[in-house]
């Protein structure tokens, strides 16, 4: 039941698409409600997978998968009768539709499966035009989007990271804004190109794997690539550039972000809420289910620049948003910021920063997620986005108001929010990880500071002050109310929710985040980390003193060690960690 309900999940939107394009012209307005219906459907099969996991995990292992499904795809070459009839590749390439879902990727995928519907029941109003054409689109996108975080195969991953591109680019091309089809030319060739690149290096990592593993067959297998031994260093960093040049478009990091902020702002507010939920979140997870475990020696080698293009990010998104006057274009460039946070624990290499970085994956996807839906409803009555143009709205839109200011003191980490969590989780990372230093953790801080600034302006602008309003507005012809409908109240609730919840109950995600983390990605990048100290030992100069530092410093040193050491360590019911300085100190403490 488990392998159905995930393979539902994936095949289902991309049926219904291909159901509501067939429809006839007069039964156009039944596109809507069907595919609403669907993404609900999804909902409700993502939520029972998600409730399955800590079974799976307590009798498989903390790497088990949820609705394991692995069946041959394509296979190329030549072939051996076995003596029991049937053949055997003997010599060749080998493609599986081979997919599942652990406790990394399964809180994506329920983070998917929720703002798929959200989005289609925001555009009951918006979109008037080609409604068939679009709601077709939309779900051919969830199959895409669901394919890249389910799929166990290398080869099966780029098929469905591919995918994505189409559908995003039709959304925008045809119901964006103004520059539309500049905006959806350019996200189509950054993201494009890019990802060719990552093709090279996927298929020259499967060859190598085949040559190390003395195999005559080319497999792209997962859990092979990812256990992967016998790449050089070199290799390893090569191959990280090859991940990088596809992963860091999408994320975006900086400066490969321009496509970014343009592509939000033209995207219909559906468009923008996936591409901010879920699609950026394919560069990130990228990262770190791919570069991590299978280049380790590279994402090693390459963390220090990492963690500077991640701080540059923060820093550099931030003071954007502070000078935009197109709310839109605000909340688009505080993702650049937002982002590099996440990037920045992820590359601590420390266990609390890549919990912390899935964390912010997730609550990143709500909280951005809610604020697009909420200008989108703001720009539906005003048909404007401009700062100056709007303000006092909290008089006449008290239920948005509401909503408005809990999503933005959630997207500025306010203690208590699911935002705080993750931000302190990845900025404690950097500070006390050997790999990047406290120098990271403090210049990333300033982004907490900046984006409260910028957010808490954005906000008193347009929901304070006197009272400002276009003329011959807020248009209500589309059946809207000045302040929030019904339908959308019910579509703000869930997320309002989540962003309370995760805030005080973060171990929600945590409690099997965390041992998969550890059997799958910490155990590999620490082994790196640990050659990396191996040979800048080797390398130092032979009669160069060990032992000659006063021995306060020498205490220091060690000091800082142990910390480092337990923030990468030791979890708390709350946060994930625990400021004992051992399991034993933690245990007399309580």
């Amino acid at each position: 039941m488990e392998a159905l309900a995930l393979n539902l999940l994936i095949l289902l939107p991309l049926a219904a698409a291909v159901v509501i394009c067939l429809l006839p012209e007069r039964r156009a307005d039944t596109a809507p409600k069907l595919s609403l219906g669907v993404g609900l459907v999804l909902l409700i099969l993502a939520l029972a997978l998600w409730l399955r996991l800590p079974a799976a995990q307590h009798t498989r292992g903390p790497s088990a998968l949820v609705g394991d499904t692995d069946c041959a795809w394509l296979a190329i070459g030549d072939r051996a009768r076995l003596p029991e009839g049937g053949t055997i590749l003997v010599n060749g390439v080998e493609l599986r539709y081979h997919v599942g879902l652990d406790a990394i990727s399964l809180p994506l995928v329920v983070l998917t499966a929720l703002l798929v519907p959200l989005s289609i029941a925001c555009s009951f109003t918006a979109i008037r035009t080609r409604t068939r054409e679009y709601y077709a689109w939309l779900l051919a996108l969830t199959t895409g989007m669901i394919g890249v975080f389910a799929a166990r195969d290398l080869l099966l991953f780029y098929v469905f990271f591919e995918l994505t591109l189409v559908p995003l680019y039709f959304l925008i091309g045809i119901w964006g804004g103004p520059q539309r089809r500049y905006a959806a030319t350019k996200f189509f060739l950054y993201t494009f190109v890019g990802s060719v690149i990552t093709f090279a290096g996927i298929v020259y990592l499967a060859i190598r794997a085949a040559v190390l593993n003395f195999d005559s067959v080319i497999s792209f297998d997962l859990n092979l690539l990812s256990t992967l031994h016998g790449l050089t260093s070199t290799e390893q960093a090569w191959l990280f550039f090859a991940f990088f040049c596809g992963f860091a478009i999408k994320v975006p990091l900086f400066p490969l972000h321009t496509w970014l902020p343009l592509a939000h702002t033209e995207a219909p507010t559906a468009g923008s809420v996936l591409l901010a939920g879920v699609l950026l979140k394919l560069g990130t997870y990228g990262f770190l289910r791919f570069a991590l475990p299978m280049v380790p020696d590279g994402a090693v080698h390459w963390a220090t620049f990492m963690g500077g293009l991640a701080l540059a990010g923060i820093i550099y998104g931030a003071l954007c948003c502070w000078v935009q006057r197109d709310v839109k274009k605000l909340v688009a460039y505080s993702s650049v910021s937002h982002l590099g946070f996440c990037m920045l624990g992820m590359f601590s290499i420390l266990p609390v920063g890549l919990s912390g970085s899935v964390l912010y994956m997730v609550n990143h996807g709500l909280s951005t997620g809610a604020l697009f839906l909420v200008v989108g409803m703001v720009y539906e009555r005003y048909h404007t986005r401009d700062l100056d143009q709007l303000g006092g709205l909290a008089r006449q839109m008290p239920i948005l108001a509401f909503f408005f200011m809990l999503f933005a003191l959630s997207s500025i980490g306010l203690p208590g929010l699911n935002g705080f969590v993750s931000e302190f989780t990845v900025l404690l990372a950097a500070f006390n990880s050997d790999v990047l230093g406290r120098w990271y953790g403090v210049l990333g801080a300033t982004g907490i500071l900046l984006g409260a600034v910028y957010m808490l302006y954005a906000v008193g602008q347009i929901l304070f002050g006197p009272l400002k309003e276009p003329p011959q507005t807020p248009d209500l012809s589309t059946g809207l109310k000045r302040d929030l409908t019904p339908r959308e109240i019910a579509i703000l609730a869930p997320l309002a929710v989540l962003v309370v919840l995760l805030g005080v109950a973060p171990r929600l995600i945590t409690d099997t985040l965390d041992p998969a983390l550890q059997a799958q990605i910490v155990a590999r990048v620490q082994e790196a980390t640990q050659r990396a100290d191996d040979i800048a030992l080797r390398k130092a100069p032979a009669n160069e003193p060990t032992n000659d530092k006063p021995e306060t410093e020498n205490v220091k040193l060690e000091t800082d060690q142990d910390r480092a050491g337990t923030f990468a360590g030791s979890y708390s019911p709350v946060f994930g960690f625990s400021f004992a300085g051992s399991p034993a100190e933690a245990d007399g403490g309580r």
